[in-house]
């Protein structure tokens, strides 16, 4: 099968991001009181609302174009759509990253690259 390696990675990707924005949805409220406290310190902490937001429509950007890339591969061996959710990956989590670090969260900075590496990948095999 062609393209198997970018279809894995988008398959993850489409999970990792469907079920974040998911659970964003679902408790909307939950999430913005633990992110008040997460960033209270920063200069994020009067935007928390905003920023959740803003990650929430790139999530669900991500993962919906993951789950069309994945369609466009198999149906007619078109990348271009992976491509783009490559990218759009990538800077969804350079976005968390960058909240991890400004809340001086590091662990969470680390985690955010674990997932960082194969959404680049991606972006490497499609490019």
């Amino acid at each position: 099968m062609n393209h198997i390696t970018e279809i894995l990675i988008l398959m993850f990707l489409a999970i990792t991001f469907l079920q974040s924005g998911i659970d964003k949805i679902s408790d909307w409220k939950g999430n913005i009181e633990w992110l008040k406290s997460h960033f209270s310190e920063t200069f994020l902490k009067n935007k928390v609302p905003f920023s959740v937001g803003l990650i929430l429509v790139l999530e669900m950007i991500s993962g919906l174009l993951a789950v069309i890339g994945i369609l466009s591969i198999l149906i007619n061996q078109n990348t271009e759509i992976a491509f783009i959710s490559g990218i759009i990956s990538c800077i969804t989590l350079l976005f968390l990253l960058l909240g991890q670090r400004v809340a001086k969260d590091y662990d969470g900075a680390r985690t955010i690259v674990i997932y960082f590496v194969p959404a680049l990948f991606l972006v490497y095999l499609l490019q």
